[in-house]
């Protein structure tokens, strides 16, 4: 029985330990599929539009394009944080392109107890402007149901609850501000970092399996070799015992 339950935690444990290398691999894959991603050059926007029709297949991608902002209907992104960990939004300006539909523009990072639009030195530039950036597909893209409220706050870049409040089409994507042309007047928005590449926890989460599996081989081999003794002395004569 013991040999069994043994085998079986072993077994499971290894498999487990296998499984997590196995998304150490995916992950690396997706890492250096984004940092190829990262190291093209900028193509511009509609270029980059017209080869998919997938939103996921554009994570990353630099990219160009020209527009008019669109302050009058900002939203904050709640909840995010600085470069130095203070708390704030980050604001999403939706940018209006020549060809009538708008591309929302993550522009960074500002402090709490801000209303939108965004005003002082955060605010949108404008007329003609000029952004370059990196694209992402939405967090959501949800179908608002009856006549949608006005809304200035989200947790989530949700397109279709942005999309539901602007009078012209929303492209599936959104950008992360990089630079732009003419820049902002003063510091703010703080310009929002990319997301890290990691590997993630999988090679230590392996380990920890790794070593279940060890330590249970070591236990199985401690627990016979005391049952063995147990037996060797059980059927040994004691002092003074005829044999």
């Amino acid at each position: 029985m013991l040999t069994a339950v043994t085998l079986v935690i072993v077994l499971t444990c290894i498999r487990l330990g296998l499984w997590q290398l196995h998304r150490l691999d995916g992950r690396k894959e997706a890492n250096a599929e984004i940092s190829a991603a990262e190291a093209a050059p900028p193509r511009p926007l509609p270029v980059l539009l017209a080869g998919t029709n997938d939103p996921t297949s554009l994570r990353f991608r630099p990219t160009v394009t020209t527009g008019t902002y669109d302050p009058a209907h900002e939203v904050l992104l709640y909840g995010r944080s600085s470069v130095q960990g203070e708390p704030g939004d980050q604001v999403l300006t939706p940018l209006r392109l020549a060809d009538g539909r708008g591309l929302v523009v993550d522009r960074g990072w500002i402090p709490l107890d801000q209303g939108v639009p965004v005003t002082g030195e955060a605010s949108a530039p404008t007329g003609t402007v000029t952004v370059a950036g990196v694209l992402f597909p939405p967090d959501a893209v949800a179908v608002p149901t009856g006549t949608p409220s006005p809304v200035e706050r989200i947790t989530k870049v949700d397109l279709g609850q942005i999309g539901a409040q602007l009078p012209y089409p929303v492209l599936p994507v959104y950008l992360l501000l990089q630079t732009q042309r003419p820049p902002q007047q003063g510091a703010l928005p703080e310009p929002p970092p990319l997301p890290p590449l990691t590997n993630g926890p999988h090679l230590s989460y392996a380990f920890q399996w790794f070593s279940f599996a060890t330590i249970a081989i070591v236990g199985y081999v401690v627990l016979v070799g005391r049952d063995r003794r147990d037996e060797v002395a059980a059927v040994r004569p004691h002092p003074g015992e005829e044999v």
